[in-house]
């Protein structure tokens, strides 16, 4: 049974639809990601997960149990990172993690998460007085202390400078490794492409796709890129006909193909033949960015039709 089972999940607020109709299953050990721009209905989607919010619709089960109906059970097995997360600024780094821990009936040892956390050297410190990323490493330790089976991180790394956002990565991936189940929210597209086992894309409120990082960007238009400057002209006509060409664009005597793998050698092998040279060669493969973009253009060319 998958550890978190979300049945075409409805909710409205004041008669505008936020979620409509999202049905995903995480399983256990994974790391599961929602990813999609600011507004999509993430976050209302993993409130109703985390029992915070009651759907209008649908069906949500986290190992089995109702969040709502079961709220009290479900917090015993979940913990969670909310978007927007404070605490008392004067609070030390230690009262945090000793009142968190006595909330349940088995915590896990505060004192072991802080140094795995990277939290001892700022036990005595005031959470007014910790910067962006101990902030986000407190967090995850108040998200963990529980023991639970699995975590909710919600724009977990939203405001971090590059290092912090990385060091913040192979925190999660050590929470993964503990066996945690992991349903990691972002807009961050890297983000999404280096930790998340499979992705669930939601645009305006709606599944627009559920695949691994990987099968996401085997769906762009061009999963691979390739741009020169050939030492020659070469006829459009050659290149309409490549094989698995996506699109062509010619800029300041630069062409650039987007398509496959066999595009690329496709190419080679008609610069070859015509004994021409690409000059200043690149050949890119397509990103989690491209995936995303071309599935969020694909879905507002069916609301303009």
């Amino acid at each position: 049974m998958p550890v978190i089972e979300v049945t075409e999940l409805r909710k409205s607020y004041g008669g505008r639809t936020v979620v409509d109709g999202v049905s995903f299953a995480v399983e256990e050990g994974e790391i599961f990601g929602i990813l999609g721009p600011n507004g999509a209905g993430k976050t209302t989607t993993v409130e109703c997960v985390e029992g915070l919010r009651v759907p209008d619709a649908g069906r949500v089960r986290v190992t089995g149990l109702d969040p709502v109906a079961d709220h009290a059970r479900v917090a015993r097995v979940l913990g969670a990172q909310l978007q927007q997360s404070e605490l008392q600024p004067k609070l030390t780094v230690r009262e945090a993690l000793e009142l968190y821990a006595s909330f349940y009936p088995s915590p896990l040892d505060w004192a072991p998460l802080a140094e795995r956390l990277g939290l001892t050297a700022k036990l005595t410190t005031r959470f007014g007085k910790l910067s962006g990323g101990q902030k986000q490493r407190l967090f995850i330790a108040l998200a963990l202390i529980g023991n639970p089976r699995v975590v909710v991180l919600d724009e977990l790394t939203t405001g971090l400078d590059p290092r912090a956002r990385r060091d913040t990565w192979a925190l999660i991936e050590d929470v993964r490794a503990s066996g945690v189940t992991v349903l990691l929210v972002t807009h961050f597209m890297e983000e999404a492409q280096r930790l998340c086992d499979r992705i669930a894309v939601i645009d305006k409120g709606r599944v627009a796709a559920l695949d691994t990082p990987a099968g996401l960007i085997r769906r762009s238009a061009g999963a691979t890129v390739i741009s020169f400057t050939p030492s020659a002209p070469l006829d459009d006509r050659d290149l309409a006909v490549l094989p698995a060409l996506a699109s062509v664009e010619h800029k300041d005597g630069r062409i650039t193909l987007s398509g496959t793998d066999e595009t690329v050698n496709a190419v080679i092998t008609l610069l070859a033949r015509h004994r021409i040279t690409a000059h200043q060669l690149r050949v890119v493969d397509a990103t989690l960015d491209d995936a995303f973009l071309d599935l969020t253009k694909a879905d507002t060319k069916e609301e303009a039709a």
